[in-house]
């Protein structure tokens, strides 16, 4: 049977029905290291599976594995490979090929890293000012990586905070200018481009205020800068010796294992940025060398692929049940649909198939309380895939089981409702719920910079793996920049009636709403 020729047939099955056979799912729970994923409350059997295996068969996804392991040019569109794998590799991961100088690059980022992590925490700025805050002002792959990261790693007694500013809106910089002493803050500027105009508007703000504050010199002493452009950098005022580097073999979305973890490194100690590197690296090994049919991420895109292509399935919600991974689904938001929300094949052609889910989500149960009502009981069906993590990093045991239970009944009660339209209630029609929602859990030991790196790790692997089924190339992203390049045409229209006459009518009117005001 095709691929729609299997959905057509479990469409006319139930997740309750599937879920009736004691040993149903061997083939669709999977252990990585710290990382356990149960793909059983998914509308699929072992024949649906087989289609999807045979799929990637067709595509050779063994192949595609293989090129990326070995630094083949799989971005296509922009003549570069995708190595950001080889930013964590290990030292007994060195290779031969275009892969090698890509490691060393970034053997050698990383020690120039620690260098300045050790410097900057033992000796401060030099001036008799120690490091107490870190402002990281990037955008897209430049703040969402290192902002999870903040969020689900603690942080060292007694270390400097981190801050991040990435929208262009100044609020946020302008609250942090008028709470932190310049004397002690250190700004890092991340952009790969360095001409990333977010990041540069909001990073003059800064070097105006040290330099305001401080003077040039001290100035100097205070900013760093994460980049492939050098020489953009020195011209925008951050010292040579400051800026570390990123390449253009590493995408925005897969960097944050480079150099741009240096805020990360900073605040919550070079030891876990290093064990977030192990994690990854874990999950690379595995993705690279384990049979199709016992790989994790290649379990988990098939999966997806299923959702999206087979079933139709147009959005998928992402809800970790452990508030110190609350920016998950906005850095799964961007790797996803950065990745692969794209209309066209590898070769210029039209993509056949449906791409990219929208991907949304919230945390554990406060999302139950705001939005999993249309979960259950909306018009459409959307996939969840719940995050839990088993030993939790505080002593209070008693919250933790009613979380995981409350993460345990969500699944549940998606996957086989609560049929009341026999109850003779006279609300029955609005009590019922019809379940055969399908859901993913995934599952983690404990929240470790180890299981973090394996768990964003097995994310890229999956994405790329969707990515192969369709053919698309998932590391580039030319849709990003089409609002850029109007906004720098439409800029001039806020302040001139000569720019605004050669707008179209709707634009010109907003633009005189605006400036009437």
């Amino acid at each position: 049977m095709s691929l729609s020729q299997e959905a057509e047939r479990l469409r006319r099955t139930t997740l309750s029905a599937l879920s009736s056979d004691a040993e149903r799912g061997q083939e669709l729970r999977l252990r990585v290291g710290a990382v356990y994923a149960d793909f059983s409350r998914q509308l699929l059997d072992a024949a649906a599976l087989d289609e999807l295996l045979a799929l990637a068969e067709a595509v050779d996804l063994d192949r595609w594995r293989r090129a990326l392991a070995e630094g083949e040019a799989l971005n296509n569109t922009e003549a570069r490979p995708a190595l950001h794998h080889a930013v964590r590799a290990g030292s007994d991961d060195v290779q031969e090929g275009p892969i090698r100088a890509a490691q060393a690059a970034a053997f050698d980022a990383c020690t120039r890293v620690q260098g300045w992590v050790e410097r900057l925490l033992a000796e401060g700025f030099g001036d008799g000012h120690a490091l107490r805050d870190v402002v990281n002002i990037g955008i897209g792959g430049s703040d969402l990586g290192p902002r999870l990261l903040d969020e689900a790693i603690a942080d060292p007694a007694g270390s400097p905070r981190l801050h991040f500013v990435s929208s262009i809106d100044a609020h946020r910089a302008a609250d942090l200018m008028t709470r932190l002493d310049p004397a002690t803050t250190l700004i890092v500027l991340v952009s790969k481009s360095f001409g990333t105009e977010e990041t540069l508007l909001n990073g003059r703000l800064f070097i105006d205020w040290l330099r305001t504050a401080l003077g040039e010199a001290a100035m100097q002493r205070r900013v760093f800068a994460v980049t492939a452009n050098v020489e953009a950098a020195e011209r925008f005022g951050v010292d040579a010796t400051r800026c570390l580097p990123i390449w253009e073999w590493v995408g925005g979305r897969y960097s944050l294992w480079s150099a741009v973890g240096f805020s990360f490194a900073l605040t919550h100690g070079m030891s876990n940025f290093l064990r977030l590197l192990d994690g990854a690296r874990s999950m690379d090994r595995h993705f690279f060398t384990a049979p199709l049919t016992q790989n994790l991420p290649v379990l988990r895109g098939l999966v997806e692929h299923w959702n999206r292509v087979a079933l139709d399935y147009r959005s998928r919600c992402v809800v970790p049940y452990d508030v110190r991974l609350t920016h998950l689904s906005a850095y799964l938001q961007q790797l996803e649909m950065e990745s692969n929300g794209k209309s066209v094949r590898r070769d210029g052609e039209p993509v056949e198939q449906p791409t990219a889910p929208i991907v949304w989500g919230g945390v554990g149960t406060d999302a139950q309380h705001a939005f999993f009502q249309a979960l259950h009981q909306g018009t459409q069906v959307v996939p969840v895939e719940f995050i839990g993590v088993i030993q939790p990093a505080h002593e209070h045991e008693a919250h933790h089981r009613v979380l995981l239970a409350n993460l345990l009944a969500q699944s549940a009660a998606l996957a086989h409702g609560h049929d009341t339209r026999d109850s003779g209630d006279t609300l029955a029609a609005h009590k019922h719920h019809g379940g055969n929602r399908p859901s993913t859990v995934i599952l983690l030991d404990a929240l470790t910079p180890e299981s973090l790196g394996a768990l964003i790790a097995m994310y890229e692997h999956s994405v790329f793996v969707e990515a192969c089924l369709v053919g698309i190339n998932p590391f580039d992203q030319f849709g990003v920049e089409l609002g850029k390049r109007i906004a720098k045409q439409f800029l001039p229209a806020l302040t001139s009636d000569d720019a605004a006459s050669a707008l179209d009518p709707v634009t010109q009117s907003l633009i005189r709403e605006i400036r009437s005001r």
